[in-house]
């Protein structure tokens, strides 16, 4: 992907989603959860790279919102899969340290964003 910081992280994020998707129903045979940790995991990486060619500001701020819920999301599925006993604690913690950087990066994309608008 390599198009700036959030780009990157959001790409490589989703490489290590689909890593553990495939770990979780190949080894756990789980696959409702990680299907759902799957969908919106990879979401936010597309969503970012649809932000880069965003037909307005406010399109742009849209998309960026969008990937922050899909973030926000899938720290919930990680949670699930966790306490539900299909990830251990420090693979948890690993993925969702990733997962907590990309929402904080979001968050403050859409709030700069926000200021910067022309209203």
């Amino acid at each position: 992907m390599g198009r700036g910081i959030v780009g990157q992280k959001s790409y490589t994020f989703a490489l290590r989603i689909i890593n553990a998707y495939k770990y979780l129903t190949t080894n756990m045979h789980e696959y409702v959860l990680s299907k759902q940790m799957l969908r919106s995991g990879t979401a936010i990486g597309a969503l970012c790279r649809e932000a880069e060619h965003a037909q307005s500001r406010a399109d742009f701020i849209n998309k960026m919102n969008i990937a922050l819920k899909e973030a926000n999301e899938t720290e919930y599925w990680l949670m699930l899969l966790k306490d539900s006993e299909y990830i251990d604690e420090d693979s948890y913690n690993s993925i969702e340290k990733d997962c907590d950087e990309l929402i904080k990066m979001l968050v403050s994309i859409v709030k700069t964003t926000k200021k910067t608008q022309v209203k």
